[in-house]
């Protein structure tokens, strides 16, 4: 089974390394600092490794960006984008403000126009980004439980890339609705704004998308 590489240890980046590792995967899980990395291991009782950033970009397979995405940049720029060249990567950012939502309403650092996938697409040439976990909440990221089977939106340049993307929603639990070049990732995106407003507005977070079709 291929190794993954998690750069963020937030809610994000621990939800998905369960399910890696769930799932059979070889996994470690980056930070910078020390402590944070020891409990870690304590947290996941030695299934998953720790290393630093960069160590983590450089040694595995499949890289998985879970960093708020206003580090995003500043994330790629410090485990050496080179270490990247060849992979797989999946963007699970979005360019959300650090500033508070207007009547529920998260606000974008972004146009319409351009995502933030396709800037650190741009500062890693050499990476095969796949936008994916999104538009969901973090607890519901592996075997989400809901009426029927929800879709996750992805999108990227690569079609070998998007594929190992696939495999893995589809053991995490997903329907994958693959829309295309990264472009899209201007559309999908914007996703998590909608996801968010019934959380702010009304505390109610366990819902995802499903496409429909005839």
């Amino acid at each position: 089974m291929k190794k993954v590489g998690i750069i963020g240890s937030g809610s994000v980046g621990k939800a998905l390394a369960h399910g890696f590792v769930t799932n059979g995967y070889e996994t470690t899980i980056a930070s910078r600092n020390e402590e944070t990395r020891k409990d870690l291991e304590q947290q996941f009782e030695g299934k998953v490794k720790t290393d630093t950033p960069e160590n983590t970009a450089k040694h595995n397979e499949i890289i998985v960006i879970a960093v708020k995405g206003s580090k995003a940049k500043e994330a790629l720029a410090i485990f050496n984008v080179d270490n990247l060249a060849g992979k797989v990567v999946i963007d699970t950012t979005n360019p959300i403000e650090d500033a508070a939502p207007v009547n529920g309403v998260i606000l974008y650092s972004s146009s319409i126009n351009k995502s933030l996938m396709e800037e650190l697409q741009a500062m890693a040439p050499k990476a095969r980004f796949v936008k994916a976990f999104n538009s969901v909440g973090s607890a519901h990221m592996v075997n989400p439980d809901f009426e029927s089977k929800p879709s996750m939106f992805i999108c990227g340049e690569d079609q070998a890339a998007k594929n190992e993307v696939k495999h893995i929603l589809d053991q995490f639990g997903w329907d994958s609705e693959d829309m295309g070049n990264i472009e899209s990732a201007r559309a999908i995106e914007p996703l998590a704004i909608l996801w968010c407003i019934p959380g702010f507005r009304a505390n109610s977070w366990n819902h995802a998308f499903k496409l429909l079709k005839k």
